[in-house]
């Protein structure tokens, strides 16, 4: 088969070519680098960035850790829903998605229908690290965060399979990390047909 690609042609702008309309939607637990990653390689692509969490903050007028003390879980797990439904109509973009985002069936659907999700899956060692340079996750205010965390990866992991790729996020530089996204988004598209979004 003939590469209908120029043969000078950046990954960049094979990538862009592949997703057509479609967004990159970053799924993977707290601290796999999802915002850092992401935002970095929405600069290399030339597209937006967007960050699901901070957009349901500014919905909301509240912090995430006061949706979940004041309404619960299940109540941000519903607007979270909402705003990634929004997000991802007004795309193409690159988009990080919470940690339990892609655990909604009807969440999943649509990233399928409007996107290509990566998983950056990350070992526990290095999730702990990264994420006790942030606290305040309402995830892990109790006695065990550690273990929260472990069973967290055992919930989500089997369900973040099914996302259309997986790059470890491992303790490399960022943009390592980026370029491993990007390589792997190329091998993708190579491999798979091209298809449009339908129009909604």
């Amino acid at each position: 088969m003939i590469d209908p690609s120029p043969p000078d042609e950046t990954i960049e702008a094979r990538v862009r070519r592949g997703l057509g309309q479609r967004s990159i939607v970053l799924v993977g637990l707290m601290g796999a680098g999802k915002s850092t990653v992401g935002r970095r390689l929405a600069g290399r692509l030339g597209m937006i960035f967007m960050d699901a969490d901070h957009e349901i903050e500014a919905a909301a007028g509240l912090t995430i850790a006061d949706i979940f003390a004041i309404y619960g879980e299940t109540s941000f797990r519903d607007g979270e829903e909402r705003v990634i439904a929004r997000l991802l109509r007004d795309g193409p973009m690159v988009l990080a998605t919470g940690g339990g985002a892609f655990m909604r069936p009807e969440t999943r659907r649509r990233i399928a229908e409007r996107g290509v999700s990566v998983w950056l899956k990350a070992e526990l060692d290095v999730l702990m690290r990264r994420v006790r340079k942030r606290p305040g996750r309402p995830l892990l205010q109790n006695e065990d965060p550690e273990g929260t965390m472990r069973r967290l990866m055992d919930v989500r992991h089997p369900v973040y399979g099914s996302a259309d790729l997986m790059v470890l996020s491992r303790d490399v530089s960022h943009d390592r990390v980026v370029q491993d996204v990007l390589e792997a988004l190329d091998t993708h598209f190579a491999d798979t047909p091209s298809r449009s979004v339908a129009a909604q």
